[in-house]
């Protein structure tokens, strides 16, 4: 029996079942996450002092950081990468 997905692609196979969207927002989500917490490891900053410098909860910065929570806002974004020293680059592709 011949496999009828050798040969496609992995963004065709997600377009087919219909989540490509959801799963390019939790993906784009978990590197923003992960970006966060990569900053924050080289500056020796902890979560509570993110919230602190973002004058925010630690309950906010644990939904940010949390890489399967994909309803975080722009600015609470922003704030964050400012936060760390960084900037938040957002395109239309």
């Amino acid at each position: 029996m011949k496999n009828p997905h050798i040969g496609s692609t992995f963004e065709s196979f997600l377009q087919k079942e219909g989540i490509r969207e959801e799963v390019d927002v939790l993906a784009q989500k978990r590197v923003l996450a992960w970006q966060i917490e990569q900053a924050m490891e080289e500056i020796g900053m902890t979560k509570v002092e993110l919230a602190a410098r973002m004058k925010t909860s630690r309950t906010q910065v644990e939904r940010l950081l949390d890489p399967d929570n994909n309803k975080v806002q722009l600015d609470t974004l922003q704030r964050a990468a400012k936060a760390v020293g960084r900037t938040l680059k957002v395109e239309l592709v």
